[in-house]
């Protein structure tokens, strides 16, 4: 099977940027550059033998991400051309849910989430967040040091999100691990999807049998009626793309801002909002890098590329960052909403306040229990997780002096 466009003359002359690399991890910059010198639209591997067109440029992000006409969220066509044991497929494949819906039925999938998540109130979230932070730091308080991916912010989102949609804290291992795997897109991503698969049917099955307070269940009861299978795979939709890049947001926000200490201590005297941090990581180095694939509805020529239909388009959140740094280094706009890492156009993130609640306020928390939070290594020796659809720290280590959220005389 050739996985390459049949009329791909232009591409011959161009190796592709192997996004799957362990290099890209690693240096993605150099990547981006590769990719930016050949156009507005780039070529790639997703994984080995997986090509894909890579937008790099924002113009013609917008352009691409608010043209409904030309272009569809719908993969099947191109799946169908992808062996089935392939690694990228957890990330890509068809299923009925907003993110691979166009038209009408795109609209309908995402007036459930919508007033779904509208049932949450701010009060509320925090409160949650809050509790998860405090459970968090009981475990690893005591001790003086800690891993803030894996043992802060991965785990806190997978506690937010079972209390959120109606399971107990004791599931939370599982969503972690199983997102974790999937979204490496690496050998075991196949293996983390059936696991994340099995831990979303238990959960719809327990709330089929009894409702809850929860946004499983209101999905469930929506007027739009969803069937049992179109809430399953919303929910499956909603609890990766909840979890993942808001756990890569806090964590890079936290290597930000400790990789800092002028900026830290302002952050912990109350001078500066924990907002600047994570809109400068939004702006700057966005969690999901490379995602909201489209394909060409037919053979088009867009931004002096040549499209193939049934071949995915990939929006370079990730690139457009990097170059928007190198652009306005020095300058400071904490309120600029100038970036795109919740996309835009009708697939634009729908509860992007939720996110910036759940990031801003875990910061907070954090931050104010453990005020002299030291990184053990330097920013430029963090390393990062494999895959080419995010950017996630591997481990983010820190020492401080030992507390627990029950100790007297703490400033939360």
């Amino acid at each position: 099977m050739n996985p390459y466009p049949a009329h791909a003359d232009a591409f011959q002359l161009t190796a592709p940027v192997r996004l799957w690399e362990d290099g890209f991890a690693a240096d993605p910059h150099s990547y981006y550059a590769t990719l930016k010198a050949q156009g507005p639209i780039g070529w790639a591997e997703l994984a080995p033998g997986i090509p894909a067109y890579v937008v790099t440029d924002r113009r013609a992000a917008l352009d691409l991400l608010h043209d409904e006409e030309s272009f569809s969220v719908d993969p099947r066509p191109w799946e169908a051309t992808v062996a089935e044991d392939s690694p990228i497929l957890g990330m890509m494949r068809w299923r009925p849910n907003t993110l691979f819906a166009d038209g009408e039925e795109h609209v309908r999938y995402r007036r459930t989430l919508v007033d779904a998540f509208a049932m949450v109130e701010p009060h509320d979230l925090r409160e949650r967040v809050h509790h998860a932070v405090d459970v968090l730091l009981s475990r690893f308080g005591p001790n003086g040091q800690a891993d803030l991916v894996g043992e802060f912010a991965r785990p806190m989102m997978a506690l937010i999100f079972n209390n959120l949609f109606g399971l107990p804290d004791s599931e939370s291992g599982r969503l972690d691990a199983a997102l974790g795997q999937m979204m490496e897109g690496g050998e075991r991503a196949a293996e983390g999807e059936a696991e994340y698969g099995r831990y979303v049917l238990e959960l719809i099955g327990a709330k089929m049998a009894e409702r809850g307070p929860d946004l499983t269940s209101a999905l469930l009861d929506h007027p739009l009626a969803l069937t049992p299978e179109e809430v399953t795979w919303q929910v499956f939709l909603t609890l990766g793309a909840g979890h993942e890049p808001t756990s890569n947001l806090i964590s890079n926000a936290l290597s930000r801002i400790l990789g800092n200490p002028a900026y830290y201590s302002t952050l912990t005297s109350g001078a500066r909002p924990v907002m600047d941090a994570v809109m400068e990581v939004l702006r700057y180095e966005t969690p999901l890098a490379n995602y909201d694939i489209h394909f060409a509805r037919k053979p088009m020529s867009f931004h002096g590329m040549w499209l193939q239909a049934a071949v995915p388009i990939v929006i370079s959140f990730g690139a457009m960052a990097h170059f928007a740094e190198l652009e306005f280094a020095g300058t400071h706009h904490p309120h600029d909403a100038s970036h795109m890492s919740f996309s835009a156009g009708a697939h634009t993130c729908p509860v992007k306040q939720h996110t910036l609640l759940i990031a801003t306020e875990a910061i907070e928390r954090l931050t104010q229990w453990l005020p002299d939070l030291d990184p053990v290594l330097p920013r430029e020796r963090l390393t990062w997780r494999p895959g080419p659809f995010h950017r996630s720290l591997t481990a983010l280590p820190v020492r401080f002096t030992p507390r627990t959220p029950d100790q007297p005389g703490g400033r939360a």
